[in-house]
């Protein structure tokens, strides 16, 4: 019975041995292994055989592309000017003992390199270029860090910025400044349009004037030729004159005596030599 239970515990520790010498290595995925505390070999996706209680594999790195989240940050501009700013990586690891002997924690060593090189590169921007410039800031941060994550075989694909937009104090702060420069443009308009008005007022009444003096010189020079064609008519006789105004004086205290408002009836001064004159016409 003795021999019996020795001969199961080795057939047990040869089976739990075998198993620990074969790896089977997922697709995606890569292994590494240790000798005696010493890098070895990388086991690729498959079947592998590696030496029991010699070899260790202490990490297994994936293979797929990995996306990372770099969190958000404050970035002061080259004009002072505050904005809150986030991307995201994706990277993909082509050689994983660098990746694990390299550095310590990868994920966070690139996390730390994006964000070190994008306050870098839009502190040298003003707030508009770096509010519109996205594509030239994905450009020099790839360019950035793409050196240096090679280094522990990592592969930058590409780096995407999320958000990029003004502190909650900048955006009042440009909210602000946009309400006053409309105000400004609507003050402009607004004065704009009053001088206008005022130069088309000043126009019409100079037009106006114009006419008006025109208007005057055509019945002065019309005055003129009737007075000219009357005195022509008449000669030297004076008493078709004293006819034409007597007879129009008349007629206009007529006109002034039936009128609803009149209060004052108007006499010539010499009464009687104009009654006379008139009798003797």
């Amino acid at each position: 019975m003795e021999g019996l239970s020795v001969v199961i515990a080795l057939v047990v520790l040869v089976v739990i041995t075998v198993g620990m010498g074969i790896r089977i290595v997922p697709q995606g995925s890569k292994h590494i292994v240790q000798r005696l505390g010493k890098y070895h070999s990388t086991l690729n996706p498959g079947m592998n055989v590696i030496i029991p209680y010699v070899d260790q594999v202490p990490y297994k790195v994936t293979t797929k592309d990995i996306v990372l989240d770099i969190p958000s940050q404050e970035v002061i501009t080259e004009d002072n000017a505050t904005i809150i700013a986030n991307a995201v990586a994706y990277i993909n690891i082509v050689s994983p003992e660098k990746a694990v002997y390299g550095v310590e924690d990868y994920e966070i060593a690139i996390q730390n390199l994006v964000q070190t090189a994008l306050r870098s590169i839009v502190g040298e921007m003003s707030l508009d270029a770096a509010l519109s410039s996205r594509d030239l800031i994905k450009a020099k941060l790839k360019e950035a860090i793409s050196d240096d994550i090679a280094d522990w075989g990592i592969n930058l694909k590409t780096v995407e910025i999320q958000d990029i937009n003004p502190s909650a104090t900048m955006q009042k702060a440009m909210e602000e400044q946009a309400a006053a420069e409309r105000q400004r443009r609507a003050t402009v308009t607004r004065a704009e349009g009053e001088k206008q008005a005022a130069i088309l007022e000043a126009d019409g009444r100079l037009e106006a004037s114009k006419r008006d003096a025109k208007a005057q010189v055509v019945l002065a020079d019309a005055s003129r030729e009737a007075i000219e064609r009357v005195t022509q008519a008449i000669g030297d006789k004076e008493m078709p004159v004293m006819y034409l105004l007597g007879e129009r004086y008349i007629n206009a205290l007529e006109e002034l005596s039936t009128s609803t408002n009149a209060k004052n009836i108007l006499l010539p001064a010499d009464l009687p030599n104009a009654v006379k004159g008139l009798l003797n016409r």
